[in-house]
């Protein structure tokens, strides 16, 4: 496993329990693994945990299975060409190698993802879309296309390795070790990320939340009321109606809130100018997307980014990863 710098925990424990457990239950080591990082010093977790490793990605010898773990930030490192050699090595040589969180950014960089279709966590997609808009991106929970995987992040790891688990030791293996960790259904590599609408959102009104979906989809070219309720066969006054009733908002302020969060997104991870973010979320100006933004999260978009580099520079000068800004 390589670990990049500020990678996610919770998938580091993810993807390497289920084989420590197989190990176990199985009476036998089926699996073992080394730690490895790009230059082959310890390595810092986004919780601020470090990791001793076993030396440099150049001292990995031929491995059945590589897999890239990252997290808070996707573009740490994502150049480095002597890590693309390293996995493009280890590719040609037969490896299996993965990704899981943000590490599919270094595969993509790497050349690995090319015609193949991939995955990333979902707060990630938009940059990697921007970044790679080429690429298959599916929003699985894990995708594995031949000798490439790619998990999403979290939890999709245990589910991830379940299957590969499943595939070399069968089922029965595969389902002890799930119940080992309280984990009750095997999830599918196509299910979602993210909970449904319904369950986000507390609602059974299923037209209420088709509307939701519609908006969804279309931030970049705000829908109409009109058209957001011929989605869901409701008029626009039955689509506020319905707002008021169950979220106590109106469907354009809601709307609005939607496409105000995407842009918090991209500002945060991307470095793309406030005025393509303002367009990204359906503004028509700049200023409009500023008084909007203010307005909704008490700063603008330029605050916004103002502080998130410099919770990034103090926590580089204090030796610490940078935190998750809420």
């Amino acid at each position: 496993m390589l670990l990049v710098p500020q990678f996610s925990m919770i998938a580091f424990a993810a993807m390497l329990e289920p084989l420590r457990a197989a190990n176990r239950l199985s009476g036998r080591e089926l699996y073992a693994w080394s730690l490895y990082s790009g230059d082959g010093a310890r390595v810092a977790a986004s919780n601020g945990i470090g990791i001793d490793v076993d030396g440099a990605l150049e001292d990995c010898p031929d491995a059945e299975l590589l897999v890239v773990c990252a997290g808070l930030d996707p573009l740490r490192g994502v150049t480095d060409r002597r890590i693309h050699a390293q996995l493009r090595r280890l590719a040609r040589r037969g490896a299996t190698v993965g990704a899981v969180s943000t590490g599919s950014f270094l595969l993509a960089e790497a050349g690995l993802l090319d015609g193949r279709r991939c995955t990333v966590h979902w707060e990630y997609a938009p940059t990697f879309r921007a970044r790679h808009p080429r690429l298959d991106l599916v929003e699985d929970l894990y995708v594995i296309d031949g000798p490439v995987f790619c998990g999403s992040g979290g939890t999709a790891g245990l589910d991830l390795m379940l299957r590969f688990v499943e595939r070399e030791h069968g089922s029965e293996l595969a389902l002890r070790v799930a119940e080992q960790f309280i984990h009750p259904r095997i999830r599918a590599d196509a299910d979602r990320q993210r909970m449904d609408l319904s369950s986000r959102y507390g609602l059974h009104h299923g037209k209420l939340v088709a509307v939701i979906r519609a908006m969804q989809s279309a931030l970049e070219r705000p829908l109409d009321m009109t058209a957001l309720g011929r989605r869901a066969g409701l008029s626009p006054r039955q689509v506020e109606r319905l707002f008021r009733r169950h979220l106590q908002v109106s469907p354009r302020r809601f709307y609005r809130r939607i496409r105000l969060e995407h842009g918090r997104t991209l500002l945060i991870q991307t470095a793309a100018p406030i005025v393509e973010v303002a367009a990204a979320c359906g503004f028509e100006s700049p200023s409009h997307f500023s008084r909007a933004y203010r307005g909704e999260f008490a700063r603008t978009p330029s605050e916004e980014r103002g502080r998130v580099a410099r919770h990034a520079a103090g926590r580089r000068r204090a030796g610490r990863p940078a935190p998750v800004l809420g």
